[in-house]
């Protein structure tokens, strides 16, 4: 009975730990994003720009696809299955991320209104889904620390370079004071258990399926 409870157990110390970090994160954001903001310096920004736009989830996607075609076309399906994966994962943790921070409704650092956690309704007007109140968690660091956790779990190497790739995104946000550093931190709690949840329901089926039609491909 008590392996059955373990992935529970280890899950819950996770958010409670990470719930920790968090707090602590929080308690940093007004030393860390003045410390970080790259608004005045033009080469910085540039940098940051381009690590900012590569973390959307088209980025992603894009290359996801099409590696995963390529290999496809080697006839090597338990590659591409694996990239297709990560790909999928990463896609997932960004849209949960953004669900979520919808209805946190929380300032970005660069917003004219009181910085706080705000909901749905403020001031008299709904407010889900505008950029102003769309800072908590954030959706551009789930995207890329769901691809980071994926692609660990399936390859050490790939996972090692889309971890740099991940800090270098989560940098980018928070010098452009697009997110507070609590909300790239909320992130990477939020996106790292899904990525393992991912894993263990997509995965299996889709190198099944990606090796059938390898398959039914060969015999064509």
């Amino acid at each position: 009975m008590a392996l059955p409870q373990k992935p529970s157990i280890l899950l819950l110390l996770w958010l409670v730990a990470g719930a920790g970090a968090i707090a602590l994160a929080w308690s940093l954001d007004s030393r860390v994003d003045p410390a970080l903001d790259v608004s005045q310096n033009p080469q910085l920004h540039q940098v940051a720009w381009w690590c900012s736009k590569l973390g959307e989830g088209w980025a992603p996607a894009l290359a996801g696809i099409c590696v995963g075609l390529l290999f496809m076309l080697a006839h090597r399906p338990a590659v591409a299955a694996k990239i297709i994966f990560v790909m999928l994962t990463c896609e997932f943790t960004g849209l949960v991320a953004i669900i979520v921070r919808i209805f946190a409704g929380r300032t970005r650092p660069n917003s004219i209104t009181p910085q706080g956690f705000y909901g749905l309704w403020h001031n008299g007007h709904w407010i889900l889904g505008r950029y102003e109140f769309s800072a908590f968690p954030s959706g551009h660091a789930a995207t890329v620390v769901g691809l980071a956790a994926a692609a660990w779990m399936v390859h050490r190497g790939w996972g090692a370079v889309a971890a740099v790739f991940a800090v270098a995104v989560m940098w980018s946000r928070i010098a452009l004071q697009a997110h507070h550093l609590s909300d790239v931190v909320a992130s990477i709690v939020l996106a790292i258990p899904l990525a393992m949840l991912s894993k263990k329901v997509l995965l299996p089926s889709m190198e099944f399926q990606f090796g059938n039609l390898d398959r039914a491909w060969r015999k064509a």
